[in-house]
Order: structure tokens, then C-alpha cells, then sequence
């Protein structure tokens, strides 16, 4: 059963909390900051919440589990609702991943201070699994391919015009992205960016905390 997971069946416990905790702030985070705009549509459908069932999709855990990647069920957000939608938009968007980069930041900070105590092992999985899996989500949303956050913070940052012509083939970029995540093609593209980025995070999150040593 083991091989037909992306982690192994010791991880798995760590993963399902990491997981659960990461998806349902991203989100959150994602109404939160949308409602504080003035759109309460994500409000109105029950997603201004910490409450994991409603954040959680199905497919996308079991997903994440076997293939390594997934998703959330996304929060409705209606720019029309803001007085400011451009700057609104590209606000909501980086929040989820900023909720992510923030988890991975407390996670690593504890882990730091607390390891060196002698805390239970499983903890310091747990942590470990924590700053893992947020850095990863932090970093792969904010790749400028639909339907991730990156892509849609550059939707409001380009000009009007620009972003009628994306929307018309957003489509096919869409399509694009899951044969670079599914295929070999992950190696060329993707791979790499978490190869360079996720290392630098890291050696930045113990240069902050060495500070406090």
C-alpha cells in the first residue's frame, strides 16, 4: 500500500495534521482578508471560519496524499464588492500563501528553541512536518500558472487589457500546469524553484532565530 503514497505510512499522521492546519488558515486567511475589503461573500457561505470541514476538499487531501500535490476548496471572493479591487485582490490572493509562510515561521521557531530541550520525537516530526509542508504550499502557490494565487496576484498587477487577454486563455494555462505537475516536466520547472527557494527560507529562519541565541 505503501508505494502508492507520496509519503510514507510513519509520516502520514504528521502529514493529515500539517495538512489540515495549512489548508483550512490558507483559506481563512483568504475570507478573512476579503471580508475585512468589504466582500462578505465567503462570509455569507460559512468559510469565515477555522473550522477545517468547511475548507477541506475531499479529492484534493487524498490527492495530496498519494500524488504529493492537491487543493482546498477555494473562497469565493466577488471583487466587485471592493472599493479598491485591484489592490483588494492582490491583497486576498498573497494572503493564503502569507498564512502559510507565518505557520511555517512559528513552527520552525518552536522546533528551534524547543528540540534542544529534549521534547517528545514525535513533536519534533510534527514541527518538522509543519515547516515543511507550509513552505511548500507558500512557494508553489504563488508560481504565476492558474489557477494559484501567483497567477491571479499578476492578474491584478498587469493592466486592464492584459488581464481581459489572460482571462481568455486562462484556460489552457490551466491545462498547461497540470502536465507540468503530472508529467517529468515537474523536474525542468518545478523542481527546481523549490530546490533553490525552500533551502534559502530555511538557512533564512535560522539566521533570524540564532539572533535570539
Amino acid at each position: 500500500m505503501e508505494r502508492f503514497l507520496a509519503f510514507s505510512l510513519e509520516e502520514m499522521p504528521f502529514v493529515v495534521i500539517a495538512l489540515v492546519v495549512a489548508f483550512t488558515f490558507h483559506e481563512f486567511a483568504h475570507a478573512f482578508v476579503a471580508y475585512k475589503f468589504g466582500d462578505d461573500t465567503a462570509k455569507e457561505q460559512g468559510r469565515l471560519t477555522l473550522n477545517p470541514v468547511s475548507h477541506l476538499d475531499p479529492i484534493g487531501t487524498i490527492f495530496i496524499l498519494i500524488a504529493g500535490f492537491g487543493w482546498a476548496r477555494p473562497v469565493p471572493v466577488n471583487r466587485r464588492n471592493f472599493e479598491n479591487p485591484r489592490l483588494a485582490s492582490i491583497l486576498v490572493s498573497f494572503a493564503g500563501p502569507l498564512s502559510n509562510f507565518i505557520i511555517a515561521l512559528i513552527a520552525f521557531g518552536l522546533m528551534f528553541f524547543l528540540a534542544p530541550a529534549g521534547i517528545p520525537p514525535f513533536f519534533v516530526d510534527l514541527l518538522q512536518m509543519m515547516v515543511w509542508l507550509n513552505l511548500v504550499l507558500f512557494v508553489f502557490n504563488l508560481l504565476p500558472f492558474p489557477p494559484l494565487d501567483g497567477y491571479r496576484i499578476i492578474e491584478d498587477l498587469v493592466p486592464p487589457a492584459t488581464r481581459v487577454k489572460l482571462t481568455q486563455y486562462e484556460q489552457y494555462g490551466v491545462l498547461i500546469f497540470l502536465i507540468i505537475v503530472i508529467t517529468p516536466l515537474n523536474q525542468w520547472v518545478i523542481q527546481p524553484i523549490f530546490n533553490t527557494v525552500l533551502p534559502a527560507l530555511l538557512q533564512g529562519f535560522t539566521t533570524i532565530f540564532s539572533i535570539f541565541i
